[in-house]
């Protein structure tokens, strides 16, 4: 500890009594050939001594450019590049605090031709492309992709690993452009490394099709491809990592990549008792899963630092293994494949009491419940990549998913009138198998014409589901009061589901206006049929088997959804703006037949306008605006519309309504997203809205006397739900090894929802708003120290006497720390104090959660021992109350506990030239 605060001393004084010199450094740019400004040209500065980018900026609009920041060298080189011209170089004194150099030249780089330079700035600008370089963003020396990602302007990653990209959310990553075990991003961003990277592409998220034909995506997601160094595609590597601990609590990981050039092989597994639903390599911040942090519910709930996996409740215990594999066959044919399986066994126990508000009475019910289950899957993707010519491509990407689960179920509830009389109570056991097979195919063809932007493109998706299921029920229903009645059950049911459905799609891209304006022509036809029989079976004490066809709790049913939609568009793309505006006709047929009783047989035809338009304007390679309008017509659900009476719980009986008229949907959002490269700021907005005409909700009946439930459906109008977002991020550099940011967002809804309680329709008005401020403190190599305040407010009213108005106010304050003194240690904490002020009394309305490692690198930082504790105060009772307009419950379920484990994370690389690394680069696209 004396040796630590020395270090600290030492460091501190240094930094005041060094000679750090604050700089600015101005100018102005222009291109050699048009004698025009130069905008959004790369302006950075290197150290002499080791060539370490110390800040960087881009040119605005007229080319001129500020950069400044502090230094202890007296000398510093500038550099300027921009795609086309030849880097400029000046070496610069620094010997006074403003330095002015004038206006500077950019002469063309004649050599350019067709070679492709790679640029050494830390940002260079291509249009809509922003390209950073690797060595810009430093990262603490094991970091992974999800390590570097964080770096970026604009890129943010949350506890669980989800990315967003200026907001909008990344849903696909790949290597080399081809699939890393199939669609979870966190498998690649959290167990590749950073060092193995080349570049990485954000691109709005797009099919094959739309890729080849340079046809817009989709602008509301994004796409993530990383680039493997060229030195970097032969050779070998990978890590291992073991871990035990208290409570018998381990977990375990491995993974190894083989590249050969084009050739990729990866393999992995893993396995934990800790509720992680991924791989952990004993990282520091990443052992815990789902990890740290709160969540609050606008009815008053909250949960506390991810206190267990699926849902806040239960135990699981998991294993996974997987194996990837990309190459090119010929010289025309890319193929990926990908098989993973995933095995757990989840074990919970609950209980619950809950007080349900009726508007004229009230209700009370208690219940407890346990379950285990068991889940094993297998799932297998494949994918060909056909380019015949450079007009042509054909992608065919077959898919299995195979599946299989067991749960055990109990539980037992009682109800209480509002006098508290005991009304009902249940005993429920069962026991369920289940298979489940899925198969998919989907053919994607594009032919390009011409070099004016003319294609047609041909999508065809098959299907076919198969799910069969045995399950065991054994209940004692009892209802009391002045009609008692017993509801004894000792069933098996027979389940048989086999589901059929074909997707083609047929699209030309007709030019107006050559590489610009487009006239699109689409038609589209669907068409899924289902087959779901249930047989259920009495049990016979004469034959001591399950052989009582039981007629009212049977099911077999057909159905098919067909639809039709031909549609005709207009879209325009050029240079900063982008449009389009798309009318479809959708003729939609829904039909059922009930084999058991004919005359529940549904069948309806909705035919509806459908709208998908959107504007997109790029201000600068720094700011961009964008807003989206749709109208949606979505058909009720079958089940909805069988009139068939549903009496599988004897405490409920649900009856569809076949006079239900399809949901008519006005949607809208939109955003701003910005980042000054000169200032260091971020600003992000979003909106988004919709208004829904005729929505399906359900209609409650309950009987006074014994409790029991009617459930149908209705359509109801006035529903509405509009929200704003803002993000916006400051960074100030203090010095050249200390910086500061500073994080605000806040986030403002409001919404109407109609409903009904016991027959009675009522309408709620929400407004929640949710404002968080977070400092970033970052002392290189030292500390990191980062505070944060999120405060959830929520007014809820109501215009039925019977509900209370009610406002949730939650508090929650985090502090996030890591040292990294001294050399080879790191220590992290994750410290949160949550307090609800709205709880009952003598419920827990504050709880603090502090999850705590300490890691140490050895043999050259290729190994690295962690000792890990989760919920280091042990206050994880996962006791909680929930509070909505028509009811308040109390619940406790099982939760993952205090524990300390130690693990072994060791990591081996034969990549390049022994695994070394060089200056790779990040290419961003907006």
């Amino acid at each position: 500890m004396k040796n630590l605060f020395l270090v600290f001393a030492f460091l501190f004084t240094s930094s005041i009594c060094s000679q750090e010199k604050s700089f600015e450094i101005t100018g102005a740019l222009k291109a050699e050939d048009t004698n025009l400004p130069l905008e959004s040209a790369t302006v950075y500065i290197e150290r002499v001594k080791d060539s370490s980018v110390v800040t960087y900026t881009i040119s605005d609009k007229d080319g001129a450019f500020k950069i400044e920041n502090t230094t202890y060298d007296k000398d510093l080189n500038l550099y300027v590049s921009f795609v086309g011209y030849r880097t400029y170089f000046k070496k610069v004194a620094i010997n006074k605090e403003k330095i002015n150099l004038g206006t500077i030249t950019m002469p063309l780089d004649n050599a350019l031709g067709e070679v492709l330079i790679k640029s050494t700035a830390p940002i260079t600008i291509k249009k809509d492309t922003l390209e950073f370089n690797v060595k810009s963003f430093k990262t603490k020396k094991d970091a992974n992709v999800e390590d570097l990602l964080k770096q970026l302007p604009g890129v943010e990653v949350d506890a669980e690993g989800k990315i967003t990209v200026n907001g909008k959310s990344v849903n696909k990553i790949l290597v080399n452009g081809k699939p890393f075990f199939g669609d979870d991003p966190t498998i690649t961003t959290k167990n590749l490394t950073k060092d193995i990277i080349e570049k990485i592409q954000i691109v709005d998220t797009k099919t094959k099709s739309e890729a080849f034909t340079g046809e817009e995506g989709d602008k509301e997601n994004k796409t993530i491809n990383l680039t493997i160094k060229e030195e970097n595609n032969k050779g070998v590597f990978g890590r291992v990592s073991a871990g035990g601990g208290t409570d018998e609590r381990y977990e375990f990981a491995g993974m190894v990549n083989v590249f050969d050039n084009d050739r990729r092989v990866s393999a992995l597994v893993g396995g934990n008792n800790t509720n992680s639903p991924g791989f952990s390599f004993g990282e520091i911040s990443k052992m815990f899963g789902t990890g740290g942090g709160v969540s609050f519910n606008s009815n008053g709930s909250f949960s506390i630092g991810g206190r267990s996996f699926g849902g806040g409740e239960g135990i699981t215990t998991s294993q996974n293994a997987g194996i990837n594999y990309a190459d090119v066959i010929g010289e025309k044919t890319g193929v990926s494949a990908d098989y993973f399986y995933a095995s757990s066994v989840s074990e919970n126990e609950s209980a619950a009491q809950r007080e349900t508000i009726l508007s004229d009475s009230r209700f009370f019910t208690n219940s407890n419940s346990k379950s285990d289950s068991d889940i094993d899957n297998h799932s297998a993707n494949i994918e060909f990549e056909i380019e015949t010519d450079s007009t042509f491509q054909l992608t065919i990407s077959p898919s299995i998913n195979l599946s299989k689960s067991r749960t055990q179920f109990s539980s037992f509830e009682e109800t209480l009138d509002e006098d508290l009389v005991l009304t009902n109570q249940s005993n429920v056991n069962s026991n369920v198998e289940r298979t489940a097979n899925t198969f998919s195919n989907q053919i994607e063809a594009a032919k390009r014409f011409g070099n004016k932007g003319a294609f047609l493109t041909l999508k065809l998706e098959t299907s076919v589901d198969q799910e069969d299921s045995d399950d065991f029920l054994n209940s004692d229903t009892n209802v009391y009061g002045e009609t008692p009645e017993s509801i004894l059950r000792n069933q098996y049911t027979d389940g048989e589901n086999r589901g059929y459905g074909v997707a083609a799609e047929l699209a030309y891209r007709l030019p107006l206006l050559a590489k610009k304006l487009f006239l699109n022509f689409e038609y589209e036809y669907d068409i899924n049929k289902d087959a779901n029989t249930e047989s259920t079976y009495d049990y016979n004490g004469s034959t001591l088997g399950f052989t009582d066809f039981n007629t009212e709790l049977s099911t077999d049913f057909k159905y098919a959804d067909e639809q039709s939609v031909p549609s005709i568009g207009l879209s325009y793309s050029h240079d900063k703006l982008w449009t389009r505006f798309n009318v479809s006709y959708n003729s939609r047929t829904l039909t059922n037949e009930d084999v058991l009783r004919p005359l529940f047989n549904v069948e309806r035809q909705f035919e509806n306008i459908e709208i998908n338009s959107g504007i997109s304007y790029r201000f600068s390679p720094k700011s961009s605006f964008y807003v989206d309008y749709r109208l949606e017509n979505t058909p009720p659900a079958l089940r909805q519309l069988q009139a068939y009476t549903d009496v599988s719980n004897p405490l409920e009986t649900i009856i569809g309504n076949p006079n239900l008229e399809p949901s008519n949907r006005h949607s809208f959002y939109g955003g701003y997203n910005g980042f000054d490269w000169q200032k260091r700021t971020g600003f992000y907005m979003n909106f988004y809205g919709y208004a829904t005409k005729n929505d399906v909700v359900s209609k409650t009946l309950v009987d006074a006397e014994t409790l029991k439930r009617t459930t149908t459906y209705e359509n109801v109008d006035g529903n509405y739900n509009y929200n704003v977002s803002g993000n916006y991020s400051k960074a100030f550099k203090l010095d050249t090894l200390r910086t500061l940011k500073l994080r605000l967002r806040g986030n403002y809804g409001v919404s109407k929802t109609i409903n009904f309680n016991n027959g009675v329709k009522y309408a709620s008005h929400v407004n929640t708003f949710s404002p968080r401020v977070g400092v970033d403190f970052i002392w290189d190599k030292v500390l990191e120290f980062k505070p944060y305040y999120t405060l959830s407010f929520t007014n809820n009213a109501y215009d039925i006497e019977a509900f209370e108005d009610r406002t949730f106010t939650n508090h929650d304050l985090g502090l996030k720390t890591t040292t990294f003194l001294p050399e080879n240690l790191e220590w992290r904490n994750d410290i949160s104090f949550n307090y609800n002020p709205d709880v009952a009394e003598g419920f827990q309305r504050s709880a603090w959660f502090w999850n705590s490692t300490l890691a140490y690198s050895i043999f050259n930082d290729k190994a690295v021992i962690t000792l890990k504790v989760y919920d280091l105060l042990d206050q994880n009772t996962n006791a909680r109350r929930v509070a909505t307009q028509d009811y308040i419950e109390d619940r406790q379920s099982t939760v993952l506990r205090r524990y300390f484990m130690l693990s072994l994370s060791y990591k081996f690389n034969s990549l390049g030239s022994k695994g070394k690394t060089d200056n790779g680069g990040v290419i961003f696209l907006d």
